[in-house]
């Protein structure tokens, strides 16, 4: 029976506004692209696990949607996914910015305050700052959050990163690891091929295009060949498909390109990928639907 004398484990959920950069930090602190990333808001849709170890402690991170008022079903089991990450919570990390779309309102920070979870403010993109804003930034959300540790990093530029894990570290309870060492997600395969497929969507398409469309990944076989993958890209409207197929099939040849080279880095084989698209009216807004496609 193996013994883990003061280890460290918990899980951290990252939370926050649409576009505090809460994936590009997730990405940055496991070593590893497991959550997608784009411009364009609400990219990230579910409730993402990374898990990163250090010596003394097994780090389980939980990326979560950007803090929205729904509007629709959709949206409704996204805000689902960050509360019951934040009850999960061993500690909370609260991403934000010096932009005023990246500060949280004062309900959520109220709800925040009012948690015996420990909180930790991390100051994101801080390469936008001088270091006087910076300065008086901090003192801003100090009196804010009076109860919270603050940590400026910057994820795109990998700055400051070992001292919020050392930061984390501190502050998570002793336990055993959770998971194995070599274990970095809990989601498959097919979800995270799902995922890297829906952020070249993001990333090629535009105005209500991304924010109407789920991939679902019908079949996933690995032989000597590499990895076969078939996905469906699901739309709302007829207009919205046409859109992806393109002129003779041209935008969902290029979809497809884009994607596979996405994957094949990350799997470490060849990709073999097609594609479809199919129209299931209104599901962002139909419960099944939603339960069907995994939300």
């Amino acid at each position: 029976m193996q013994i883990y004398l003061l280890f460290k484990s918990g899980f951290i959920s990252i939370v926050g506004c649409p576009n505090a950069g809460k994936s590009t930090l997730l990405n940055l602190l496991i070593g590893n692209k497991l959550s997608i990333i784009s411009p364009k808001v609400q990219t990230t849709r579910h409730r993402i696990m990374g898990i990163y170890n250090v010596p003394e402690a097994q780090l389980i991170f939980l990326d979560t949607p950007g803090i929205i008022k729904p509007k629709y079903k959709l949206q409704e089991h996204m805000m689902q996914a960050v509360d019951e990450a934040i009850a999960d919570a061993d500690v909370i990390v609260l991403v934000t910015g010096a932009q005023a779309e990246l500060i949280p309102d004062t309900d959520f920070l109220n709800r925040l305050n009012a948690l015996q979870t420990p909180l930790i403010v991390v100051f994101n993109k801080i390469d936008m700052l001088t270091e006087t804003v910076l300065a008086e930034y901090i003192l801003q959300w100090k009196n804010r959050m009076p109860n919270a540790l603050c940590v400026p990093v910057s994820a795109l530029h990998r700055f400051n990163h070992p001292m919020l894990i050392k930061a984390i570290v501190a502050k998570l309870p002793e336990h055993p690891p959770y998971y194995d060492a070599d274990m970095l997600t809990d989601r498959t395969e097919r979800f995270i091929a799902s995922e890297y497929i829906r952020e070249e969507v993001y990333s090629m398409f535009h105005q209500e295009v991304p924010y109407s469309c789920d991939i679902q990944i019908t079949a996933f076989k690995t032989d000597l060949k590499g990895i076969h993958i078939q996905g469906l890209i699901i739309v709302e409207r007829e207009s919205q498909k046409g859109i992806l197929i393109g002129q003779g099939g041209k935008a969902l040849k290029q979809l497809g390109i884009r994607a596979r080279k996405k994957l094949e880095p990350f799997f470490e084989k060849p990709i073999h990928l097609m594609l479809r698209v199919k129209v299931e009216s209104d599901w962002r807004n139909q419960n099944q639907k939603l339960k069907q496609f995994g939300y």
